[in-house]
């Protein structure tokens, strides 16, 4: 342990860990736009220096590693300027899209721009500001659509891609000016790089509806896809689903998800789900109860066992089901039918 003082007050804190992280456990706001608590640290906005007592020019708190008797500044009228400065120079080639904007309501920039009152700069700069993002351009998936000229560089959705998804699909170009696609066959569609990015640059592609986040509620859930039970929020807007996100502190999947778990959820609203149990009768399929499906199926096993043997009859499980579902199934066909011809479709 080291002890150490952040604007005055007293500090124990674990060797090895950083400014910005002990200063968050420790209730102390200082601002950040590319730091995020699952990627190595980037120190790419800089919105985080803070002065240190023995250094010249202010340092990145998410870069800088405790000390023992360290003294650290947060909030001083020249970091506050620095800040401002450095917001500025983000927007100066940012499009004022905001109203048409996804990310609007829940965007960092946007949520910094109004804390550091650039609110009213902006609106006396802007005629020599862009007003309207460019068009999407190509990217590595057709689920995410990407405004290159929204994106502040922060590089969250290169580190992700590389430290999470592991697939190292994405790159600053080499004049640092543009996120790069440089892998595109690498990209398995996990939208990794859209769950950690601060602003509009990285938006879903699926669903056509889209709302603010006032407008609409989540719904916590299980992913209905595989057995692993990843935790998803869904986005629900006027009772259709608009979209999916995962809480990063909730397990076992800890904010991640794969291509069916973020984007595979338009099956929910379509129309040719079915409603109600279909029976097969003279060539002719027809709805039912779920009665009269039961007790069909109750009567075709009993006639198949009676007539061929239980050897006569397989049972296949799901990895939808909870374990608690698969477990009677298969002591079912073990136990009722009298067979041990069960399989999982983890197999096929």
């Amino acid at each position: 342990m080291v002890r150490l003082w952040i604007d005055g007050k007293e500090i124990e804190a674990e060797e090895g860990k950083t400014i910005l992280e002990v200063a968050r456990e420790n209730g102390i706001y200082i601002p950040t736009l590319c730091y995020h608590e699952k990627l190595s640290p980037i120190g790419a906005c800089r919105l985080c220096i803070v002065e240190i007592e023995g250094y010249d020019e202010p340092q990145p708190a998410c870069m800088q590693p405790v000390q023992e008797g360290m003294v650290v500044r947060t909030n001083t009228e020249r970091l506050y300027q620095m800040r401002r400065d450095i917001l500025r120079v983000l927007l100066k080639d940012h499009p004022l899209d905001c109203p048409v904007c996804d990310k609007a309501g829940e965007c960092r920039l946007q949520d910094l721009v109004y804390e550091f009152g650039l609110d009213s700069l902006i609106i006396e700069d802007a005629e020599s500001l862009p007003m309207l993002a460019r068009r999407p351009v190509s990217y590595a998936t057709v689920a995410i659509k990407y405004y290159p000229s929204r994106c502040v560089l922060c590089q969250r959705c290169v580190y992700a891609c590389r430290e999470v998804a592991q697939r190292g699909v994405l790159a600053l170009n080499k004049d640092h000016k543009v996120i790069e696609v440089v892998y595109p066959e690498r990209c398995i569609s996990c939208g990794e790089c859209l769950a950690v990015c601060p602003v509009g640059a990285l938006t879903q592609n699926v669903s056509p509806v889209r709302a603010r986040p006032w407008q609409r509620k989540q719904v916590r859930t299980v992913c209905p896809y595989c057995g692993l039970g990843c935790v998803v929020d869904l986005h629900v807007f006027e009772d259709r689903v608009i979209g999916v996100s995962a809480d990063e502190s909730v397990p076992p999947n800890y904010g991640t998800l794969c291509v069916k778990g973020r984007f595979g959820f338009e099956f929910i609203n379509s129309e040719e789900r079915l409603g109600k149990p279909l029976i097969r009768t003279d060539g002719f399929i027809k709805g039912a109860s779920w009665d009269e499906a039961l007790d069909y199926v109750a009567s075709r096993l009993r006639e198949i066992k009676e007539r061929y043997g239980p050897s006569a009859i397989a049972g296949l499980c799901s990895a939808r089901c909870t374990n608690e579902d698969n477990y009677v199934f298969q002591k079912f066909m073990r136990a009722v039918i009298g067979t041990n011809n069960v399989d999982h479709c983890a197999r096929l």
